[in-house]
């Protein structure tokens, strides 16, 4: 462990004074964009996982907002969700989601719950993993065009030709590629398969680049070690835990691919001069968020509105929110609070709509981003409580 803390901590000096050594004029972001396209995991799912018949939710999910589970992993909105607000556009149909004649004329969403970075194993939930992803981006392009072509009865539906080089491409992925390693890895080994994982990430990007992608935008990792989840499963050992009650190793696995993805945003824009890459301190917001969360109105840092088994935590790897099943013998439903406004956590993995309207309104502050646009951002989001 003490090994890893050095390399942290040199990771650090470099992620801090690599910018100054490049040369290179960075372009701040413009958010304004004709078409978002999106790829990610759950954090960002507009119905992905769902449409590919894979999962079914069931309410409480999407109450707050969508009166009904909208395929969002949320009582309500997601941060891609507020962020397609402020740029005026309209919420991202997943790239699966085929019924009721959705219009993809303003982007895609390919993001999928449960998704990885690194390709998919036979017992992955979600086979849809990065390099997935920007292969489904790559016939949702193809057969664009080929509409465009046939008339413009069609431009209605799909982006314009030129949408392809002028929209913002939008990840927020990484997440299930510590999660899911903490149950069969040791710390050591998941530091030392970052840097495959971003290999990996870097390509995909690439290969984005080349088909004319010029506006990057990557959201890092959170603070795993908050979540209800990981808490329940790694945290029964006091010592493991942080003064935030968070488990210190998944913590410190994110830090560590942040520092590497920050870098490697740094080397991308050195290589690609004629584009914007712009990273996105999602970490720092949301760990700041729940150190300090009665600040902001919330009663619950980690402990999930939806879910079984009451405080601390509310959280059954057993039974999902929404669900009813056969515990012990009992019938048992896992029931959302009377408030998710009070509550950080929605479902022990993923945030509720109020603490995601909190996150963005940080990151359009545009003071959490590598390279910062506060200066174009005249506004900021309405919160509620």
């Amino acid at each position: 462990m003490a090994t890893i803390t050095c390399l942290i901590q040199k990771l650090t000096l470099i992620s801090i004074f690599l910018p100054l050594i490049i040369t290179t004029t960075i372009n701040a972001i413009e958010f304004n964009f004709p078409a978002v396209f999106n790829f990610g995991d759950s954090n960002s799912d507009t119905g992905e996982l769902i449409a590919a018949g894979i999962e079914t939710i069931y309410p409480p999910y999407g109450q707050t907002y969508f009166k009904t589970p909208s395929g969002r992993y949320c009582d309500g909105r997601l941060i891609v969700d507020f962020l397609m607000d402020a740029m005026d556009l309209p919420f991202l149909n997943a790239y699966l989601d085929s019924v009721g004649m959705p219009s993809f004329r303003k982007g895609c969403n390919f993001a999928t719950a449960a998704s990885t970075i690194l390709p998919a194993t036979p017992t992955s939930i979600s086979p849809f993993s990065f390099g997935v992803q920007v292969n489904q981006f790559f016939r949702f392009k193809s057969r664009a065009l080929e509409l465009l072509d046939k008339g413009k009865k069609f431009d209605k539906y799909v982006p314009g030709e030129d949408y392809f080089t002028k929209g913002l491409y939008m990840f927020d992925i990484g997440q299930n590629d510590l999660a899911g390693a903490f149950y069969s890895k040791s710390f050591d080994q998941i530091a030392a398969s970052i840097p495959f994982i971003l290999i990996e990430f870097e390509n995909g990007l690439k290969r984005l680049y080349d088909q004319g992608g010029r506006n990057f935008w990557i959201h890092n990792t959170g603070p795993l070690g908050c979540l209800a989840q990981n808490v329940l499963k790694f945290g029964t050992d006091p010592s493991s835990l942080d003064e935030q009650g968070c488990v210190r190793g998944h913590n410190q696995a994110a830090k560590l691919l942040n520092l590497q993805l920050h870098a490697l945003c740094v080397k991308l824009r050195g290589q690609y001069v004629d584009s914007n890459i712009t990273y996105v301190d999602i970490y720092t917001i949301k760990s700041y968020l729940i150190a300090n969360y009665s600040r902001y109105g919330f009663e619950q840092p980690i402990m999930a509105c939806c879910g079984f088994g009451g405080p601390p935590l509310n959280y059954d790897f057993r039974i999902v929110c929404g669900q009813t099943k056969v515990l012990n013998g009992t019938t048992v439903t896992a029931k959302g609070c009377s408030d998710s406004t009070e509550y950080i956590n929605w479902d022990g993995i993923h945030y509720s709509e109020a603490a995601n309207q909190y996150i963005s309104s940080k990151i359009l502050t545009g003071k959490y981003s590598d390279p910062p646009f506060s200066d174009k951002m005249p506004y900021l989001l309405k919160l509620k409580f």
